[in-house]
């Protein structure tokens, strides 16, 4: 089974990831250390709370220069909640910090209005855009469980992933290049949570 290295820098539900991982048909090896990066065949990159706050515990934990240098290397990399946040340059959540910048672009906050509270929690539709591997084949009813209150906007530049909308039109997965990720958490999304995985296993290691 392809292994792929689950970062644990004490900002994501590594243990809930890892289950999901391995159901998935992944061989999972949780790491805190930087220095096993470079040796990596694939990363995963989960990610919950205040961007700040997950932001400085990946930085601080010694993560950002080596994951970096391995997705701008061609690494295949898979991005969970915040962990798909991370990957654009900035956050409005938190001014003046930086993303990892793999992804030019700046995620937004939902502005609640009658009938729709901040944050998002619950199901909601995918509709696929392009041809993103970690979504090949998904039926057209796909739904996923979402807990959020900021959102990767669709004027991103982005072709291959899939929209949902709350209020606004976002981005729920993308895929560009060896970036892979999903707004929503597969491991609590049901049967479509694990089929993204394990089209990421079939499709992006395997592929």
């Amino acid at each position: 089974m392809p292994e792929v290295l689950l970062l644990d820098y004490g900002a994501g539900n590594v243990r809930s990831a890892a289950k999901a991982l391995e159901r998935a048909g992944m061989t999972v090896r949780v790491s805190a250390d930087p220095a096993d990066v470079p040796h990596a065949a694939a990363l995963v990159v989960p990610g919950q709370g205040h961007f700040r706050q997950v932001m400085e515990a990946f930085d601080q934990s010694g993560f950002h220069g080596p994951v970096t240098d391995a997705a701008k290397a061609g690494v295949p990399l898979l991005g969970i909640c915040v962990g798909m946040q991370m990957l654009l340059s900035e956050s409005e959540e938190a001014p003046g910090v930086p993303g990892l910048g793999l992804i030019a672009g700046t995620v937004k906050k939902f502005v609640p209005l009658p009938g729709r509270k901040v944050p998002q929690m619950g199901w909601n539709a995918l509709e696929l855009r392009g041809d993103s591997p970690v979504l090949r084949g998904l039926g057209h009813d796909a739904y996923a469980y979402f807990v959020h209150s900021y959102y990767v906007p669709t004027d991103v530049a982005l072709t291959d992933g899939a929209v949902a909308e709350y209020g606004v039109p976002f981005w729920a997965a993308f895929s560009q290049g060896n970036l892979h990720a999903t707004q929503f958490h597969p491991e609590k999304s049901g049967a479509v949570g694990l089929a993204i995985l394990e089209r990421f296993r079939r499709n992006v290691l395997e592929g």
